[in-house]
């Protein structure tokens, strides 16, 4: 059983197309690099430049969302379905691989995973601050993870986001506390920090289900190429392929800190990325609950990782230097 503080951030980097020089004064034209965060009833939303980057969806689902996630040249990152349905081409499976999410299965034994009925869920809480005005907007929040109709255990989460030159970034940082008692991360493939992209960064298509638009391909920190990134350990992992003939792709970066660094891919042909650092049984066919982490009761753990959202394949975007100067920078100061 291993005990582990624990940190989770997310950063999500995007090469947009060149920025129209737009008058600071003028509400009606922001600056490129201005981000404003508005706050609605079930969601909050994220504009960069006055334009659509990603919505933090809080409510309606069975766990907090980030949905849609517009990358490069306007293209919506991540499958659309089950939160918008009847999109062609995409394939109607896995209906808790919902964009881009945090979630994992089990926990103290319990289901946080799937939508099954029996399934816990992570309850949104509240906003606690969210910020936006300049080049870095905030968006704070607490979520309880409920069972049976009682609260399992916590989190708090900062989501930041900001446009650095011609990237945009988020940053997501989950704490779990063990608020009611330990907290048991098992040991399984069904986890944790994961993405569902397009339907055209699959590395195969799938005409049962409608999928025929396929061309991705993956690249890892290792060499390691395409279906083989399965199960293995890397810094970052990279899905990239065309869409509108234009080459895009997702790479996530697995922080130098994070317990059991580099840590395991869950990295699926049909789309489905997932760090991973629990799963020692099925990665490393070590025996069942080897891979189990505990955070005691009354103590946190922090999870962080960045994606990035970029033009061009791994070696056009840097995407290893970008690691670099990731893995160098080390934490943020919180604004």
């Amino acid at each position: 059983m291993h005990r582990a503080k624990f940190v989770l951030a997310l950063t999500i980097l995007l090469v947009p197309a060149a920025p129209v020089a737009r008058a600071a004064d003028d509400p009606a034209t922001e600056p490129a690099d201005r981000v404003t965060v508005e706050r609605l009833d079930d969601r909050c939303r994220v504009l960069i430049g006055g334009e659509l980057f990603t919505e933090y969806v809080f409510r309606g689902y069975e766990k907090p969302i980030l949905y849609p996630i517009i990358g490069p040249h306007g293209f919506n990152m991540t499958r659309n379905w089950p939160m918008r349905t009847g999109v062609a081409g995409e394939a109607n499976d896995h209906p808790h691989h919902k964009s881009l999410w945090f979630a994992h299965r089990p926990i103290n034994g319990i289901d946080f995973w799937s939508t099954a009925p029996e399934a816990g869920k992570c309850v949104h809480n509240e906003l606690l601050e969210i910020q936006s005005g300049g080049r870095r907007g905030l968006i704070r929040a607490s979520n309880n993870w409920v069972h049976g109709g009682k609260v399992i255990f916590t989190d708090a989460r900062t989501l930041a986001f900001e446009k650095l030159g011609t990237a945009r970034v988020i940053d997501w940082e989950i704490t779990i506390e063990a608020s009611q008692g330990p907290v048991t991360f098992g040991d399984s493939k069904e986890g944790t920090m994961a993405i569902r992209t397009h339907p055209n960064l699959r590395l195969e298509n799938d005409p049962a289900r409608g999928v025929t638009t396929a061309n991705g391909q993956a690249l890892n920190s290792e060499g390691v190429k395409n279906a083989d990134v399965w199960g293995k350990r890397a810094d970052w992992i990279d899905y990239w392929g065309k869409i509108d003939e234009k080459v895009v792709g997702i790479a996530i970066f697995d922080h130098p800190a994070n317990p059991r660094h580099p840590t395991h891919w869950m990295a699926r042909q049909y789309g489905y990325i997932g760090a991973n650092p629990f799963g020692l049984n099925a990665f490393e066919g070590k025996p069942l609950g080897t891979g189990d982490m505990t955070i005691p009761a009354g103590e946190k753990a922090t999870f962080r990782y960045r994606f990035l959202f970029h033009e061009g394949d791994p070696h056009e975007a840097q995407i290893d230097r970008l690691y670099r100067e990731y893995a160098a920078a080390g934490e943020k100061p919180k604004s």
